[in-house]
């Protein structure tokens, strides 16, 4: 399919069938993250596929154990939170390839004051989100389903450590990655006039 095909195609599809996703798919989705655009050219994103279950339970149950917690500081009925919990886990365990992106500020320019280093993290959070998009589309291209999660930014240091990540590098998303076993919810948008200013 061409570009904008793709664009009105992608879903967010969060259950898949059981087939594995293969080498050939995974350097697609990866190759097309690369070629994202980035700040100063400096590439901040970091990517790590998980395929095998050990490791994808691994990093549920972690991520698991921090929202319940979360949940129940919130004072949250236990059941409710439960349910949440186990919603979340399935959602990682049950995809076939889940990409962890993660974000890198080893490149990216350093200053002294706050608000061009607030702004330099900025431009490498927009340049990771971007990686994602071209991930998503991607996986729509080659007639695969795919979900954006952003939960590692609740708990990114929990995700380096079950993972082993280097230390510079800042959990941003999960993308969790299948042959689609439904097309999704439709897809709604409104009027792109609402969302227009034109400055003369």
């Amino acid at each position: 399919m061409n570009l904008m095909e793709a664009v009105k195609a992608r879903r967010s599809i969060r259950r898949y069938h059981a087939t594995s996703i293969n080498d050939d798919q995974l350097e697609c989705l990866l190759s097309a993250a690369q070629w994202a655009p980035s700040a100063h050219n400096r590439q901040p994103w970091r990517f790590t596929p998980l395929r095998s279950l050990s490791a994808k339970e691994a990093l549920a149950d972690a991520m698991g154990g921090k929202l319940r917690a979360d949940r129940r500081k919130d004072g949250d009925d236990e059941r409710i939170i439960s349910a949440d919990v186990q919603r979340s886990r399935a959602r990682i365990v049950e995809a076939p390839l889940v990409i962890v992106v993660s974000m890198s500020l080893s490149d990216m320019d350093q200053y002294k004051d706050e608000l061009r280093s607030n702004a330099e993290k900025v431009m490498a959070i927009q340049s990771t989100a971007m990686a994602v998009q071209n991930i998503l589309l991607a996986a729509t291209s080659i007639g695969l389903g795919a979900c954006w999660m952003c939960a590692p930014l609740f708990c990114p240091d929990i995700v380096r450590s079950t993972l082993g990540l280097p230390a510079d590098w800042e959990a941003q998303a999960l993308v969790t990655v299948g042959a689609p076993a439904n097309e999704g919810k439709p897809a709604l948008r409104k009027p792109i006039a609402l969302m227009t200013h034109t400055a003369d």
